[in-house]
């Protein structure tokens, strides 16, 4: 996936609903992070900032969702933990992790490499963030949707 394509049918189970992209076309823009592992360190972290940053981030029109490929229960856990407001996709099937070409190569489990996709309001992938530090991400993120004019 990348800047550009458009996104279509992509869903995806969270704690409490599934979630289908398709819902905020024409709405809202899509701050959609995948990252290796829940309750770890640097995604900890990364959920973190997104989650101080949520309301910049809904002045602007835009969602944030995360994807991992970690259970739903581990979700819960991990939302409950650090009072995270914005939902987790478990995609314990891999399903979007394929789909956005994300799989980490060296991870037996074939988790997600910490990547970023800003989709704008027409389902079009705007910006993709690769290889993500995730010192000061969330705020490149909402920078990232300013300079575009999202």
């Amino acid at each position: 996936m990348e800047v550009t394509d458009k996104v279509e049918n992509v869903s995806g189970q969270s704690v409490d609903k599934v979630i289908n992209l398709n819902d905020f076309k024409g709405k809202k823009n899509i701050v959609l992070y995948f990252y290796p592992k829940d309750n770890t360190p640097g995604c900890t972290k990364e959920a973190m900032d997104f989650n101080a940053n949520l309301s910049a981030f809904e002045a602007l029109d835009t969602v944030v969702i995360g994807v991992s490929i970690d259970s739903i229960n581990s979700h819960k856990k991990f939302i409950e933990n650090y009072g995270l407001k914005f939902p987790l996709i478990s995609d314990s099937n891999k399903q979007l992790v394929s789909y956005f070409d994300v799989v980490k190569a060296d991870s037996k489990r074939g988790s997600a490499k910490r990547t970023t996709f800003l989709i704008d309001k027409d389902l079009t992938v705007r910006y993709v963030w690769r290889n993500v530090k995730v010192a000061n991400h969330a705020q490149e993120v909402l920078n990232k949707i300013k300079e575009l004019k999202l």
